[in-house]
């Protein structure tokens, strides 16, 4: 299969990229980036653009399948309108790029408590994008939500750090709902969807990837 990778610098993307190129069942991947990943490999092509002028009439983005782990924070971002920007209209219109071109397979890596009427801030948003994902009508749409992600980031984050100390100590006796998600499963979760696709929307919750 041909696999559209969004989100390739981050956490997930990163690795859901290093599972892709070492699975048989992947072709290819496209992977755009708004900076080169550095990442050297015959099945890789990795078009460094501007998510805000994505290309229209490009061959190259007919794949089989999509991956979205596209994602930032408000800190990350500066604003509401920045963060609404870059984790619900790119993503966005990266699906509908996709879609225009006939791939019918697509994952997402969005959140737990995911829902377009949520009072916090940064749950509406990922549920508004799971929302307009829908109205796409892809034959396989996966929505995968984790809590909180473990694993080793490029930039240090206070919260998460102590909230990762904090959850990792109480593992034991926390329901698998409440554990960390180890970034791994989550983008094991998404190889999966995009290689393997179930008809229809499936949601993986945080106690599937703890």
């Amino acid at each position: 299969m041909r696999v559209l990778l969004a989100g390739a610098t981050g956490l997930v993307g990163a690795q859901v990229l290093q599972r892709l190129l070492v699975d048989p069942r992947c072709t290819s991947v496209l992977a755009p980036s708004r900076r080169a990943l550095g990442v050297q490999h015959a099945r890789l092509r990795n078009p460094v653009l501007d998510f805000e002028q994505l290309p229209q009439h490009d061959d190259d983005w007919q794949v089989d399948a999509a991956i979205c782990a596209l994602g930032s924070t408000m800190k990350q971002a500066g604003s509401r309108q920045a963060f609404h920007r870059i984790d619900h209209d790119y993503p966005l219109a990266i699906a509908r790029r996709v879609r225009a071109q006939g791939c019918t397979v697509f994952a997402l890596n969005s959140a737990a408590g995911a829902n377009p009427r949520a009072w916090v801030f940064y749950s509406r948003v990922k549920g508004e994008l799971e929302r307009d994902l829908q109205a796409l009508d892809f034959a396989s749409l996966t929505l995968v939500r984790p809590g909180l992600i473990g694993g080793e980031r490029s930039e240090y984050r206070a919260g998460e750090q102590l909230a990762g100390k904090v959850l990792g100590a109480l593992a034991p006796v926390l329901p698998r709902a409440w554990r960390i998600n180890p970034a791994s499963n989550i983008a094991a979760a998404l190889v999966e969807a995009a290689l393997a696709p179930q008809p229809g929307v499936r949601v993986v919750g945080a106690a599937a990837l703890a």
